[in-house]
C-alpha cells in the first residue's frame, strides 16, 4: 500500500496517528535547515516537516527534494505550532512530522512552475503534460467527468441507452477528408471520420433501441480560426414516437442536471420531466 491517506484528509482529530502519504511535490522551503514540504496530490496538499534535530539523515535527503518529484513519507500527524496554522487549506492546522522518507521517480527541472500562469502558448502546450497538472485544468478535466456522468446518468433515468460507434468507416458526405487515413497498404482505400450517428441509426434499424444517445468525438472539415478547434465533442440523442415537446423537456432536463452536477448551479426549468 503506497498510502493509507490521501493529502487532503488529515485534520486535528488525526492528531497522534502514524500515517503514509504519496504524492508530488509541490513546494520546498529551507528555513534554517528546517524543511517544509508541501505535498500534494489530486485532492489536496498536506505540509510535511523535516527537522533535522528529530532525524539529521531524513533532513538531508529531504533538502535535495525538488518540485514534482514524487515521494512517500510515513510519520506522525502533528499540530502546528501554533501561529502557523492555514486558513487556505483543510489540512491547515496538522502537519506531518516522518520517520521514513522514499523518492519513489525524480522529475526533470520543470519548463516552466506549475503553480504560475503560463503567457507564452508554445511552451504550455510543448509541455501539455505538465500543462495539465495547473490547478485550473486539473478542475476542468474534473467538471468534464462531472458533466458526462451527469448526462449519462440521466439519460439512463429516462430510458436511453448509450451506443458506441466507431469514428473511422467508409466515407460519407459529413465525414472530414483531412482526417483519413489508408484503410491498408496497397488497397487504395481510405477510412473518414463518418456521421456520429450514421451506424448507430443502421444498428437501430427496425427501432429494437427506440432511444440512445451517445458522447460523439466529431472532426470539424474546414479551416481553423480562432475560435474554432479540429475536433470537439457533442451530445447526440435519437428516440422513436416523440414529440418536439418530448425532446425539449429531455434537453432541458439533462442541462439541468449537467449544471447541478458540475457548478452546482440550479436551474430553472420549463418543462418537468414526467
Amino acid at each position: 500500500m503506497y498510502r493509507t491517506h490521501n493529502c487532503n484528509s488529515l485534520r486535528k482529530t488525526d492528531i497522534g496517528k502514524d500515517v503514509t502519504l504519496a504524492g508530488w511535490v509541490h513546494v520546498s522551503r529551507d528555513h534554517g535547515g528546517v524543511i517544509f514540504i508541501d505535498l500534494r496530490d489530486r485532492e489536496g496538499i498536506t505540509q510535511v516537516v523535516f527537522r533535522p534535530e528529530e532525524n539529521a539523515q531524513l533532513a538531508k535527503e529531504a533538502h535535495g527534494l525538488r518540485s514534482e518529484d514524487v515521494i512517500q513519507v510515513s510519520g506522525k500527524v502533528a499540530a502546528r505550532v501554533p501561529g502557523t496554522e492555514n486558513s487556505k487549506l483543510a489540512t491547515g492546522d496538522v502537519e506531518l512530522i516522518p520517520s521514513e522518507l522514499k523518492i519513489l521517480n525524480r522529475a526533470d527541472d520543470l519548463p516552466f512552475p506549475i503553480d504560475a500562469e503560463i503567457h507564452n502558448e508554445d511552451l504550455r502546450l510543448t509541455y501539455r503534460y505538465y500543462d495539465l497538472r495547473r490547478p485550473e485544468l486539473s478542475r476542468n478535466l474534473r467538471v468534464r467527468h462531472r458533466a458526462a456522468k451527469a448526462t449519462r446518468d440521466f439519460l439512463d433515468s429516462q430510458g436511453y441507452i448509450e451506443i458506441e460507434t466507431p469514428i473511422l468507416s467508409k466515407s460519407t458526405p459529413e465525414g472530414a477528408p483531412r482526417f483519413s487515413r489508408p484503410e491498408s497498404a496497397g488497397t487504395g482505400k481510405v477510412l473518414r471520420p463518418a456521421s456520429s450517428t450514421a451506424a448507430v441509426q443502421t444498428a437501430a434499424s427496425g427501432r429494437r433501441v427506440e432511444k440512445y444517445f451517445q458522447i460523439a468525438k466529431c472532426f470539424r472539415d474546414e479551416d481553423l480560426r480562432a475560435d474554432r478547434q479540429p475536433e470537439f465533442t457533442q451530445i447526440d440523442i435519437e428516440a422513436s414516437f416523440v414529440t418536439p415537446d418530448d425532446i425539449f423537456k429531455l434537453t432541458e432536463g439533462m442541462l439541468a442536471a449537467v449544471f447541478k452536477a458540475a457548478r452546482n448551479v440550479d436551474i430553472k426549468t420549463h418543462r418537468s420531466i414526467g
